[in-house]
């Protein structure tokens, strides 16, 4: 999948950080690049699929281990 350019670290907060943070680190970032977003607010599993679809991002991966979260988001043209 290759490597993240940047990694956001929302753990510890909830909705709605952890979007805002994601869509910080967008801005410095060109279209096709990827973010590694680290989450334990369970609703991120609501709130990341949403945003991505809206901003027309895609959303590589979503995975949660024992209530920590790995989502992988490739950003399109924001």
């Amino acid at each position: 999948m290759g490597e993240a350019a940047r990694i956001v670290d929302a753990l510890g907060t909830y909705c709605p950080v952890p979007i805002a943070l994601t869509a910080r680190a967008a801005r410095d970032l060109g279209p096709g690049d990827v973010i590694e977003l680290l989450a334990d607010d369970p609703l991120i599993e609501v709130d990341l699929p949403a945003w991505c679809h809206r901003q027309g991002h895609e959303l590589l991966a979503l995975v949660e281990d024992a209530g920590c979260y790995r989502a992988r988001v490739r950003f399109g043209a924001t």
